[in-house]
């Protein structure tokens, strides 16, 4: 009698707690959750981007592999959606140092490894600061170290005495070039970074 009792009490039991996790699961299912939606968008090479540099770099005091930081001055839009919002942090390195010699300035190529966005999401990300001279900063020639002056004749004399042109003095460039000089971008400098390769970015909002 009292093993009957004792199945009889636990399949009741069994019964209850079904029937709670049945009622549980339709409460859970019936939920709806308000998520935002994200979508992937690729910036493709070439694509460049203004930003302020936040500390002085030189090729006198920085040596290869000095770590830089840029901050971005803008909203970057690729269509309707913002991809790179204003204040996205820009982190990188300097990677060659050419030393001035006679003739040419120092040089640096500063290369951009990785993308903080203003709420902390990081992305790696292949850029360089810009230039025209294949984002080579500095390297341009130095003046002429010396000037000589030379006599300039000209192409037509004519034959009356108080026509007479004679040579004119001309100052040309002589003798080798300046020494160079070492390059630096200030802080607070604005500057272009330029991708170099496309960058995938997932973590944009887009409802």
């Amino acid at each position: 009698m009292k093993r009957t009792n004792f199945l009889l009490l636990l399949l009741i039991t069994l019964i209850s707690l079904f029937s709670i996790n049945r009622a549980i699961t339709a409460e859970v299912s019936n939920i709806q959750l308000n998520m935002r939606t994200y979508s992937g968008v690729d910036i493709p090479a070439g694509v460049v981007i203004p930003v302020l540099n936040m500390q002085e770099i030189s090729t006198e005091t920085c040596p290869e592999g000095y770590k830089t930081k840029f901050v971005s001055t803008n909203d970057l839009y690729i269509e309707d959606t913002k991809v790179i919002p204003e204040n996205s942090e820009f982190y990188g390195y300097i990677e060659k140092i050419n030393e001035p010699i006679v003739g040419t300035n120092a040089s640096m190529r500063v290369k951009i490894t990785k993308l903080i966005l203003p709420d902390g999401y990081e992305l790696p990300v292949k850029a360089y600061v810009y230039t025209s001279n294949d984002n080579l900063i500095g390297g341009e020639l130095t003046p002429p170290s010396e000037w000589t002056k030379m006599p300039h004749y000209q192409t037509k004399f004519q034959k009356t005495a108080w026509n007479y042109r004679g040579p004119t003095l001309q100052i040309r460039p002589g003798g080798p070039r300046s020494m160079g000089v070492h390059t630096k971008i200030n802080a607070g400098e604005r500057q272009l970074i330029i991708l170099v390769a496309p960058l995938n970015i997932t973590h944009t909002v887009t409802d």
